[in-house]
């Protein structure tokens, strides 16, 4: 049996513990992310039913679209502010807790919301999708993190990615739960909104029985005893003073230094290209183009628009050849299987596998709201975009993925199987270009120094 196999047998409390982080973490945000647009009609329908009966006049469609609007994009700003916590809570209380934390706000946003009918406010639910965001914006960054730390050398990018199947199921739960012959009826929408109450209940019941990130545990907490017992629980009885070891290097090259803040990352040298790297490959999630052509859901009104890419090809040949509409349909389909091929997968494990203990909350705060902030810009100038480009909008894309990819394979080092400090000794290469070569990393306002050997 390979090392590999042999370390999937032995993490078997690894997996799942994975689970029990997805459940309640990018399951969340892909849930609500789909969950909303099913019930729709129904929720302007509440709107204007009680708004009738507490102002004894019928509002107009205007306002009835203005609160509409409220209830969906709250949600982006509830996700900017769980970001913007995530690092202070991650830091302040351990990876753990903070991600326990994360289901008071799911199971607030669920109160908030199933009872908002009964109590005929629908202010409840502008208020519950915000809950529900920050939660989504909590969860999925603790989530990341906590994962990658738990991870050995060989499973970390394995485990990384399951926040991406863990977002994918989360979609497709609420796309079914929405659905007429489930809770996609005017009777039960109120319980459809409610559902983040049992994952957030899973997940508060089972991930006090799994251990905090051992990579936390150790450099954070100085807890040798707690991280070698956390790596036994996930990793299994075997031999993992390797990894321990690398962690100890790790431990060493920090120096006792607290956690960097987003403001660090703008300053410090010895991270530049790490930050600028992040920042581009993380971008792909949105300018990628993926958002606007149908998913997420309550955006569903632009998918017609993916097709714009072959409109004219299609509008050519489709009288000669029956097949040919569907090859659009198809090329939507390989989109969308690349997007999670390519740029969810490897955003992911990407703040874990470039940046040391000490940046990689501040990496992951910055992360998350980057990519909040950026779909809502995308959202609000798409549609002007379209007005001025039409069937060509998705050129800028287009644009954008073309330089990425020519931008990862030149500059981008590979991470698989490598240390983080190997990757950060890579990195050194560009962070101090013009320089003789450098065997440490440096930095100007502190005494950290990573000793790599030549």
């Amino acid at each position: 049996m390979t090392t590999f196999a042999c370390k999937l047998k032995m993490s078997y409390n690894l997996f799942l513990l994975a689970f029990v982080l997805g459940i309640g973490g990018a399951f969340q945000y892909g849930l609500q992310v789909s969950i909303i647009n099913s019930p729709a009609e129904y929720i302007k329908s509440f709107i204007h039913e009680t708004w009738l009966k507490r102002y004894s006049s019928s509002p107009s469609e205007e306002t009835i679209t203005l609160m509409w609007s409220f209830v969906v994009s709250i949600y982006s700003i509830g996700g900017l502010l769980g970001s913007l916590s995530a690092g202070y809570l991650s830091v302040r209380f351990g990876r753990k807790k903070a991600m326990l934390f994360t289901n008071i706000p799911a199971l607030l946003s669920a109160t908030l919301m199933g009872l908002s009918r009964l109590c005929g406010s629908f202010e409840m639910i502008i208020a519950g999708r915000l809950f529900s965001g920050v939660c989504g914006g909590l969860a999925l960054i603790i989530h990341l993190m906590y994962a990658g730390e738990c991870a050995p050398l060989e499973l970390r990018g394995l485990i990384a990615i399951t926040a991406s199947t863990a977002t994918a199921i989360g979609k497709f739960v609420g796309f079914a739960l929405g659905l007429r012959e489930v809770l996609g009826v005017d009777a039960l929408w109120p319980i459809l909104m409610a559902v983040n109450a049992l994952p957030a209940l899973i997940q508060l019941l089972t991930l006090p029985f799994f251990p905090d990130s051992p990579r936390y545990l150790l450099i954070d907490k100085k807890d040798k005893e707690g991280c070698i017992k956390a790596v036994k629980q996930l990793w299994g009885d075997a031999d993992h003073m390797a990894e321990i070891d690398d962690m100890m290097a790790e431990q060493e090259a920090i120096r006792g230094e607290k956690a960097k803040s987003v403001c660090d990352l703008f300053r410090d040298k010895a991270v530049r290209w790490q930050f600028i790297t992040l920042f581009l490959v993380s971008s792909c999630m949105q300018l990628i183009g993926v958002n606007v052509a149908g998913i997420p859901p309550d955006q569903i009104h632009y998918v017609s628009l993916g097709v714009g890419i072959t409109e004219i090809l299609t509008t050519v040949l489709c009288d000669s050849f029956s097949w040919v509409p569907y090859c659009s349909v198809a090329l939507i389909f390989i989109f969308i299987m690349s997007f999670g091929i390519g740029p969810a997968a490897v955003v992911c494990p990407l703040p874990t596998e470039i940046f040391i203990q000490s940046y990689r909350p501040a990496a992951y705060v910055f992360n998350g709201a980057t990519n909040w902030i950026q779909l809502f810009i995308l959202g609000l100038l798409f549609p002007f975009i379209v007005e001025g480009l039409g069937s060509f909008c998705f050129i800028i894309f287009l644009t954008y993925c073309l330089s990425m990819a020519i931008f990862v394979f030149l500059v981008m080092p590979e991470t698989k199987g490598k240390t983080i400090l190997q990757v950060m000794e890579e990195f050194n290469c560009l962070n101090y270009r013009g320089k003789k070569r450098q065997t440490a990393v440096q930095q100007s306002n502190c005494s950290v120094k990573i000793v790599t050997r030549l």
